[in-house]
């Protein structure tokens, strides 16, 4: 993985936080490049046109932008990172006024500082807002702002009210936005020609967002232990940052203007309220360095750290060695990288993050019964991390132990919601022992969470032609392409 930051960490003119609602569609466009032509991809979701999209149609419509989303590179598929995400928000989302719905948080390889939320609580951070984040109480700001969004159904209505139409002029914005990429000289006209007065006629609706979803967020961080002032905090720093940007975009472009009005209204709000020392979150270091090591070249990223740890110029120790470690093992370089895992865990932080690290720098190094002990000690302690579950079926996969990594993949795909990487790893645990039947159900499966019913009716067909599984496994596979052939005709339908 690249996350593509400069190494100072300053803020830029560039580096700008857009959350109004049609927008965010938009960058989840530009981030999937022009081919997509979303108006065409979206499933039919009947007549929108009497209210707001109903939270099954807002779940169908977010599942379609995020099987093409999870195919970009952009898309962070790191289980750490996004159980990271994943906690933070939930920890939210149980304060906030819908604390039932489906939601994923998840990352985006991307320098600028954003975050934005799509159709059936999706939420995506970018990597740039993860690192200018000077507080874990600044990051919960803006997630709780994203989730209020969601909550008070704002992306519902907005949906809703520009119907395909809206949708199409979305596309075209995005392509017009990759293009003045490319070519600035073309760009106003473009980006003009992308129907440029309707999205500027949007923006006073979205302000109205906007105001609300501050005052939820505040009230949902309140009451899930944040500091409330660091939202204001956030806006202020970024308002200096983009001020450049600001003043000399076009009107239509400024999707999220961080005025003084805005933060008067926020600080308005907390003003009756205590400072509160809230502490970091180990994690919240550990997520930090992680994106710091996988930047740019790997030698450079360990020379970082290297100055950072012998100047002691760092927030915490431990997140500091854990980044030495991550990069360490992008350079290959193994005998280091486990001196400085004993060096971390002689520091005696606890962490499931420090706990796979560890295993994998044992395996990388050719220490594969410590490795795989390793794993073993950490899902005692915290069977629901990704991490873990993910590396240590990898390791046994590598160690040619298929039998044991597909026993406990089964487990866990019994017991746990349905993981496309955990069916691809059980994909390649039946190849290895030979049982084609069940290598191309297990992929199909893989391919139905990701979004790829063609794919996965394809995968089906290989398994009807495999020669082997017993009757019941057959039949199993004839149920499941036959639903599956039916859903993808029903989603090829146009009213």
């Amino acid at each position: 993985m690249a996350y593509g930051r400069r190494a100072t960490g300053e803020l830029d003119g560039r580096w700008r936080y857009h959350s109004t609602m049609k927008f965010r569609k938009v960058i989840a466009l530009v981030l999937l490049g022009p081919a997509l032509a979303l108006a065409d991809e979206l499933p039919d979701l009947g007549d929108v046109s009497q209210g707001a999209l109903s939270p099954v149609q807002e779940r169908i419509l977010g599942e379609r932008i995020m099987s093409q989303i999870r195919a970009n590179a952009a898309y962070v598929d790191d289980p750490d990172i996004n159980d990271y995400l994943n906690a933070v928000g939930y920890r939210l989302l149980s304060n906030s006024p819908d604390p039932g719905g489906p939601f994923e948080f998840f990352g985006i390889a991307d320098n600028s500082v954003n975050a934005f939320a799509l159709p059936g609580g999706f939420i995506g951070v970018h990597s740039g807002l993860l690192l200018s984040a000077q507080s874990e109480s600044e990051l919960a700001s803006v997630l709780s702002h994203e989730i209020s969004h969601v909550t008070q159904r704002h992306l519902a209505r907005m949906v809703a009210a520009q119907q395909r139409a809206g949708l199409a002029s979305m596309a075209a914005l995005a392509v017009a936005i990759l293009a003045a990429r490319s070519n600035p000289d073309v760009s106003a006209a473009a980006i003009a020609a992308a129907q440029a007065g309707a999205i500027q006629s949007s923006l006073n609706f979205t302000r109205e967002h906007e105001r609300e979803a501050d005052r939820i967020g505040l009230q949902i961080m309140e009451k899930s232990g944040f500091d409330v002032h660091a939202m204001p905090v956030f806006f202020e720093r970024l308002q200096k940052a983009t001020r450049v940007y600001e003043t000399g975009a076009p009107a239509y472009l400024r999707t999220h203007p961080l005025t003084f009005e805005r933060i008067a209204d926020v600080q308005s709000r907390i003003e009756g309220v205590p400072f509160r020392q809230v502490p970091d979150s180990l994690e919240f270091h550990l997520v930090r360095a992680r994106l710091l090591a996988f930047e740019g070249n790997p030698r450079v990223a360990v020379a970082t750290f290297d100055d950072m740890l012998s100047g002691r110029k760092f927030t915490d120790e431990a997140a500091a060695r854990y980044g030495l470690v991550v990069a360490l093992l992008r350079a290959g370089d193994f005998a280091r990288a486990r001196k400085e895992v004993a060096l971390l865990q002689d520091l005696r932080a606890k962490s499931p993050m420090i706990d796979a690290l560890a295993a994998q720098t044992l395996i990388g190094g050719g220490e594969i019964e410590k490795g795989l002990a390793t794993y073993r000690d950490g899902l005692r302690a915290h069977p629901s991390r990704r991490a873990l579950v993910y590396g240590y079926a990898s390791a046994l996969l590598d160690a040619k132990r298929a039998a044991e990594a597909v026993d406990f993949l089964s487990r866990r795909l019994e017991t746990r919601s349905p993981d496309a990487r955990l069916y691809e790893l059980q994909s390649r645990g039946y190849t290895a022992l030979g049982r084609r039947l069940l290598q191309h159900r297990a992929q199909a499966e893989a391919y139905v969470l990701r979004g790829n019913l063609p794919a996965a009716i394809e995968q089906l067909q290989l398994a009807q032609r495999a020669g082997d599984g017993d009757f019941y496994q057959k039949s199993s596979v004839e149920a499941r392409l036959k639903e599956l052939v039916a859903i993808d005709t029903e989603s090829r339908r146009r009213p």
